[in-house]
């Protein structure tokens, strides 16, 4: 049944749904993410590098928080296990439409910042709100839609942010390291609770440290595979724009099989790795400094950016290169998800290039978990913020769930807890998409005469 119900909601037209927002919004746009890319980029990573900050109004310090925390949520086991499996389903040519994906998704993650920026506020008690919930209810006027979108955010956090995440990290452990699932579990508990007491503040600290440290060694090393495998690197980018547009067997009469399977799974992985459309990182954004919607809007297309193109495409080229350099193709090796990653960091780097992988899925779900508690515990505000006799407990009662999830996560065979995720994920994504078709026309772009 679950099967049934996850084939129905992650069908073709979801995916139409998360294309339409974004080529709505590069179309108004008229191709930011392409045309503005100096802007965009010196306004972001630019301006962390550069000798000025972009915006006198906005610490470096605390916009490098904002920016590791929503990428702590968006750069995650997706990265690698998401590739490896479009790849090893679509071939080659899926990695093109992941590009696809990531291209017309900035501009999608560019509106629903903006949105989030400009409807956040902060209640008497000093509780600050932001997201598609609010957005949602004080733009849109669509209150029930605002109610289930908090309510989808915080089931999917306790499954997609929580048990999933915490389940490759105690698999990794176990299987690359020989660390016992209980251990992992109670090593891992120990850890979440240290850092989620500390709130958004030391969420975000911790992810600031976490974020550069995991992405930098996975980086680096992913440039040593392919610089490794460089004679075949010419012939695999010839084969990710040949895989991508060839139609083989012909299905219906109108297109074909290849191509259908690597738009399909490009286009999924995509989706479910950077997270542009599901509006989180509206509410990551939240409490981000400065009062320029237009500015952390911008920050949302780099994240975007960083997580797909730079990241996605890295893990791609090591696994395509790496198979081509010993003659094999994406199943050849009958591998899959992280296994196949790793079997192609450690076929050149030896066995510390797989430990490497591991190191750095630990980290990315790790990264990944206390992120998802933010987004569900800022769910759950706004889902209570008029019930404030309940209100502490409620949150108690969340972070003890949330804790007692991450630990089950690690033990537990989450075969069912992985579709059931994926449904909600998809479920959560709709109000988000149908407040960005309903307030596209609020969403100014850099450049803008209005």
């Amino acid at each position: 049944m679950l099967e049934l119900v996850h084939k129905i909601v992650w069908g073709p037209w979801l995916m139409a749904l998360f294309l339409a927002a974004g080529m709505l919004y590069t179309f108004r746009s008229r191709g930011f993410q392409a045309r503005g890319v100096k802007i965009w980029w010196r306004a972001t990573a630019g301006s962390l590098i550069g000798a000025k900050e972009s915006n006198s109004t906005v610490p470096r310090r605390e916009q490098l928080t904002t920016a590791c925390t929503a990428l702590a949520a968006t750069v995650g086991t997706g990265n690698i296990v998401g590739v490896a499996t479009a790849i090893t389903s679509g071939g080659p040519g899926a990695l093109f439409w992941m590009w696809i994906s990531a291209a017309i998704g900035m501009m999608t993650a560019y509106g629903e910042v903006y949105l989030g920026i400009s409807s956040r506020f902060r209640d008497q008690e000093g509780t600050l709100f932001c997201g598609p919930f609010v957005y949602l209810e004080s733009m849109a006027k669509r209150h029930w839609l605002a109610v289930l979108y908090g309510i989808l955010c915080v089931l999917c956090s306790l499954g997609m942010g929580s048990m999933v995440q915490a389940n490759s990290l105690a698999e990794t452990a176990s299987y690359s390291f020989s660390i016992p699932k209980a251990a992992a579990a109670a090593g891992l508990g120990i850890l979440t609770a240290a850092i989620i007491r500390g709130g958004r503040k030391q969420i975000g600290q911790a992810a600031e440290k976490l974020v550069p440290v995991s992405a930098g060694i996975y980086i680096l090393f992913s440039i040593f595979v392919i610089l490794i495998c460089r004679n075949s690197l010419p012939a695999v980018i010839r084969e990710i724009f040949q895989e991508a547009f060839r139609f083989r067997a012909a299905v219906g009469g109108a297109s074909g099989y290849g191509i259908s399977l690597a738009i399909r799974y490009g286009l999924a992985r995509g989706v479910f790795s950077n997270e542009a459309g599901l509006g989180s990182l509206a509410v990551l954004h939240g409490d981000s400094p400065g009062q320029n919607p237009s500015l952390q809007g911008m920050w949302a297309m780099f994240e975007v950016f960083f997580d797909t193109i730079v990241v996605c495409t890295l893990t791609g080229l090591v696994i395509l290169c790496g198979l081509k350099e010993k003659g094999l193709s994406a199943g050849g090796t009958g591998l899959t998800g992280a296994a196949l990653t790793s079997w192609c960091f450690s076929s050149y780097l030896g066995t510390w290039g797989a430990y490497l992988v591991s190191i750095s899925l630990m980290l990315f779900a790790f990264a990944t978990i206390i992120a998802w508690y933010y987004l569900g515990s800022q769910a759950l505000c706004y889902l209570i913020k008029n019930g404030n006799k309940w209100k502490k407990r409620l949150e108690i009662v969340y972070q003890i769930s949330y804790l007692s999830a991450v630990m089950w996560g690690c033990m537990a065979a989450l075969g069912k807890v992985w579709i059931l995720s994926d449904i909600l994920n998809g479920l959560m994504a709709l109000p988000n998409i149908m407040a960005l078709f309903l307030l596209s026309g609020f969403v100014t772009f850099p450049g803008d005469t209005a």
